[in-house]
């Protein structure tokens, strides 16, 4: 697969990664076994680049991605803190962020965290010295090789790329999502700031899996959050309404080269995109991770398509999503 550096954590990563936030929780139920043998699928396809959080299930995923690096190592691990507690800016603090850092370093069974990021916090958060001078001391103490930021908007992502110590930025980025093509990428290649792209295929809606017929569990967060009753909305379908999307999927499909599916076609325009480390697909089992990751050797998509591609949304999508995230 190929690699790019990640940012200012100096590492090189295989350009698709796995997301393990469904092998927690919110996206109904997965086994443990179930989960493992996904882990284990997505490295065998080259996956190198795990990005979990101690919310995730309350740490179920950290120690489930714990199991495989002690099978698996050389892999780089990242994960989050901070979405456990009440949303206050003085939660983010130093005595915090080590008790939070030892049980997601208890949870993984390392000593010293590769990349932690702070998890979509309170706005003010990304502009506090205090903050960034508590993550330093942290990598300091050797807790974390490095730090970035988990962002909900563009304004937060050009905020934190600006700080001289951020080696990452996980921001919402798919053909859903074009905002942060415009400023947020460009500033982070002049940064050296990697940049994860999360929620790649829009909660699935971009597998081109679903129909108006798709039914969800009551603990999937696409049955439980469609209009932001329990976090931001933007995490779920990408913010935009399940209808619009069914729409705007049925445009993109005829787009789709032969030889390759859906999700990764909208996996490949994401690898396309110039600024962009890697990206963090999840999946439910071994097949759906190897799937994801052999988009990785698929062509680069034409000039042409990505030009459809940004009309469909033009159209459809911008209304609901540009002017909020």
């Amino acid at each position: 697969m190929e690699k790019r550096e990640l940012g200012r954590t100096g590492r090189q990563v295989g350009v698709v990664g796995l997301g393990a936030w469904q092998l927690g929780a919110d996206w109904g139920e997965v086994g443990e076994d179930e989960a493992l043998a996904t882990l284990h699928g997505a490295v065998d396809a080259g996956v190198t680049f795990i990005d979990t959080a101690d919310v995730y299930g309350d740490g179920r995923s950290e120690r489930i991605v714990g199991q495989l690096i002690k099978e698996r190592p050389g892999l780089t691990v990242a994960t989050k803190m901070g979405r456990r507690v009440p949303q206050e800016v003085s939660a983010y603090a130093l005595d915090n962020f080590r008790a939070w850092n030892d049980r997601s370093r208890k949870n993984l069974g390392v000593d010293t965290l590769d990349l932690v990021q702070l998890h979509c916090p309170p706005t003010p958060v990304y502009a506090s010295q205090a903050v960034y001078d508590a993550l330093d001391t942290m990598v300091e103490e050797g807790r974390i090789a490095a730090y970035g930021v988990s962002v909900e908007t563009c304004a937060e992502a050009l905020t934190a790329i600006a700080r001289p110590n951020v080696a990452s930025v996980q921001i919402i980025l798919n053909a859903f999502r074009l905002k942060p093509l415009e400023e947020v990428l460009p500033a982070a290649i002049k940064a050296g700031v990697g940049i994860i792209a999360r929620v790649p295929l829009a909660s699935g809606l971009l597998s081109g899996r679903y129909d108006e017929h798709t039914h969800f569990a009551d603990d999937d967060h696409r049955a439980y959050n469609r209009h932001g009753e329990a976090f931001d909305v933007g995490e779920t379908f990408s913010g935009v309404e399940y209808d619009t999307g069914l729409r705007a999927v049925a445009r993109l499909k005829p787009l789709v080269p032969e030889g390759m599916t859906t999700a990764q076609f909208a996996l490949r325009w994401i690898i396309d995109q110039p600024g962009v480390s890697v990206v963090i697909p999840g999946a439910r089992d071994a097949r759906q991770a190897a799937a994801n990751a052999a988009a990785a050797g698929l062509p680069a998509l034409t000039e042409e398509t990505r030009a459809v591609v940004t009309a469909v949304y033009d159209e459809l999508i911008r209304p609901q999503v540009h002017p909020r995230w």
